[in-house]
């Protein structure tokens, strides 16, 4: 079987897709009892007027899809936008070299200087295996004194699921979960053989079992933008947007906003917090390592 890391998340991710539908999803008869949950490969095959085997060999990694398969898979399959996106993504890398990045980014002082200029705003940035690269003080106020963990272990989806105060800080702290590891997975779609990637996901599978689950169901998102309700420890709930701003100068990075409406108790709530962070013995080491 092929080993292209590119091809086998392909055919994973078909196979997630396909188990998610009934026959009666897509407008076929039932046909007895199934020892699998969802479609059978060749009800996709038939509804996407390709071969089993064809089909096949796409679960299996080994062979690509062509732009007209890939659209045919994207109806079939119902995908959504992002969905059908990751789908064209993985096919297209198939046949190239992954990108290879670095172990961590490095950031250049300019972003650390516009970070900083936020006074009143948290904002941090985040790479796209969820590594935390760079923070300003209200970042660190509002999630975590990110300067105290150390580099290796600064990843965002890691103190998710490894920090009890996260579980506490996110009023819905399984959806914020699950999209954040369906945004991890979005972001690598170039790069699903990533070794740090791989160790990084072993490590939270076996150390939480629900993260292992929501992996290997295959979920994938875009960070864009949204809206999280906190329950912070000093300044009480915020119900802030959140907007990620890619930087133009190394594309794997977002800059991550927090904002509230003007006039809004949660507006008041990051004035609030804005002068906590500043008091005197308040500062954070809130500089990469």
């Amino acid at each position: 079987m092929n080993r292209d890391p590119q091809r086998n998340e392909l055919g994973e991710f078909l196979r997630a897709r396909r188990a998610e539908l009934t026959p009666a999803d897509v407008g076929l008869p039932d046909g007895g009892q199934r020892r699998v949950a969802g479609l059978r490969r060749e009800e996709v095959a038939v509804l996407a007027s390709i071969s089993t085997d064809y089909y096949t060999r796409l679960e299996q990694g080994r062979m690509p899809a062509s732009p007209a398969v890939l659209t045919a898979l994207t109806r079939v399959l119902r995908l959504d936008d992002d969905q059908s996106a990751y789908l064209h993504e993985l096919s297209a890398k198939g046949d190239h070299q992954p990108t290879r990045r670095p172990p961590r980014p490095k950031i250049q002082p300019q972003l650390q200087r516009l970070l900083d200029d936020l006074a009143h705003t948290p904002a941090f940035v985040i790479g796209p295996r969820t590594e935390i690269v760079a923070w300003n003080a209200m970042g660190a106020a509002l999630i975590t004194d990110f300067g105290k963990i150390p580099e290796k272990q600064r990843y965002y989806i890691r103190l998710l699921i490894t920090d009890p105060a996260m579980r506490e800080l996110y009023a819905d702290w399984e959806g914020v979960t699950r999209l954040a590891i369906a945004q991890m997975r979005m972001h690598n779609a170039n790069n699903p053989g990533d070794r740090q990637l791989a160790e990084l996901v072993g490590e939270l599978s076996v150390r939480e079992e629900q993260f292992g689950r929501w992996w290997a169901a295959h979920d994938v998102a875009t960070r864009d933008t949204g809206s999280k309700h906190l329950r912070h420890a000093v300044v009480g709930d915020l119900h802030l947007d959140w907007n990620a701003v890619t930087w133009a100068a190394d594309t794997d990075l977002q800059i991550i906003v927090w904002t509230a409406e003007a006039g809004t108790p949660s507006h008041d709530g990051l004035r609030l917090l804005a002068s906590w962070a500043a008091e005197p013995g308040r500062t954070t080491s809130d500089r990469p390592a």
